[in-house]
């Protein structure tokens, strides 16, 4: 009976708790400023009847979702860039749209938040390749905030815990992260107030805890309604600063170790074996092994100085412009896969985020070859 209940309320999921699961997963304030992740087309409030997962959305795409009889499609790159003047079928993206939109399907693409989150693209590549001792290659930088707020020494356990379970307090591999400080607060509450402490019109002395936390920017309303639900004062005092530090626990690219040093030709090999690659191109590198290795998935050519600079022994990316590989020889191995290639198993994120969410709901993976690279 208990197994039957469950499957009756999976079965009743909306497609808004699906998205909301892979955004919890990648929040979209982690994309570019440039990028337009999110929902692309169509309503949320419909029950899910299945999920196609995909690196780009396509007409072929599309029809496949309609002839299973699924209702929401999640991609990497987003089919909707820029705006749309107009919708007239002249584009295959036009036509995506209008065809979603007459078989009631649902589009969502996680494209650079995917990207910059913990877990994300970067981390399945490295998973892949058996990396360890991972870190963000260039860590989101103006992301953070410092929270304080003063509360009654009785209550500072309950409203710090508060913070915490809102997202506060995680520095690195470190979560519940703040300072406190005894001190004393004083007010004096006005006529029609209700004051948790202390008489209408009288100066009060309360001995108060001076509680100090970081959280990211994106979990700011969250972190303020739980502060605001836990205190006990009717005007909670807080203040909100914004930090300069870099964020580590999200950003662009990896850095990590293979478990041993691997000879060039060994390390391509593996490369063009994991990742199904047609075509491997790299650099004239001076070097006869690597072992600490930068990556990023998709155009990641920009991160070709980091990757320098953090002494990486070879970068591996889906595009570099030919005069990239210009002047590199005797700093690093440069391995261009292609950005298809590079990507393709972001799709794995999101299914195992959606059974986590739903279980027992269909999803599949395109069987459409969206690749629009052809080699010879």
């Amino acid at each position: 009976m208990y197994l039957c209940t469950q499957i009756l309320i999976f079965r009743r999921m909306k497609v808004k708790e699906i998205v909301s699961a892979l955004e919890r997963f990648a929040p979209l304030p982690l994309q570019d400023g440039w990028d337009n992740a999110g929902l692309q087309v169509g309503l949320t409030e419909a029950e899910v009847t299945g999920a196609l997962l995909c690196l780009d959305v396509t007409e072929a795409v599309v029809d496949e979702a309609v002839a299973l009889g699924f209702n929401l499609i999640v991609s990497h790159h987003p089919l909707i860039f820029g705006g749309l003047k107009s919708i007239t079928g002249r584009t295959y993206v036009e036509r995506c749209v209008m065809k979603a939109i007459r078989h009631g399907i649902t589009i969502c693409s996680h494209h650079t938040n995917m990207d910059n989150a913990t877990g994300g693209v970067n981390y399945r590549i490295a998973e892949k390749l058996g990396l360890n001792n991972l870190r963000f290659l260039s860590p989101k930088e103006e992301s953070l905030l410092k929270l304080v707020t003063f509360v009654p020494t009785a209550q500072a356990d309950e409203v710090r815990q508060a913070l915490f379970n809102a997202g506060c307090g995680c520095i690195g591999g470190y979560d519940s992260c703040s300072y406190n400080l005894a001190g004393e607060g004083t007010f004096r509450a006005g006529e029609g107030s209700n004051p948790f402490c202390g008489n209408i019109g009288e100066l009060h002395r309360e001995a108060e805890v001076r509680i100090e936390t970081v959280l990211p920017t994106h979990l700011k309303g969250k972190a303020v309604s739980a502060l605001l639900k836990a205190h006990p004062y009717e005007e909670p005092a807080y203040d909100l600063y914004p930090l300069k530090n870099k964020w580590m626990q999200a950003g662009s690219g990896l850095v990590g170790k293979l478990p041993d040093e691997m000879a060039v030709p060994e390390f391509l090999q593996l490369v063009k074996e994991t990742f199904r690659a047609e075509c491997v191109k790299f650099n004239n590198y001076t070097g006869k092994t690597v072992r600490t290795i930068a990556l990023c998935g998709g155009g990641g050519a920009f991160l070709l100085p980091q990757a320098i600079g953090q002494g990486a022994d070879a970068f591996l990316t889906g595009e570099f412009k030919y005069h990239d590989y210009f002047g590199h020889e005797e700093e690093l191995l440069m391995v261009e896969i292609g950005h298809y290639e590079s990507e393709q198993y972001t799709t794995e994120i999101f299914q195992s985020v959606i059974k986590e969410a739903c279980p027992t709901l269909p999803v599949k993976m395109t069987s459409v070859h969206t690749n629009p690279i052809k080699y010879c």
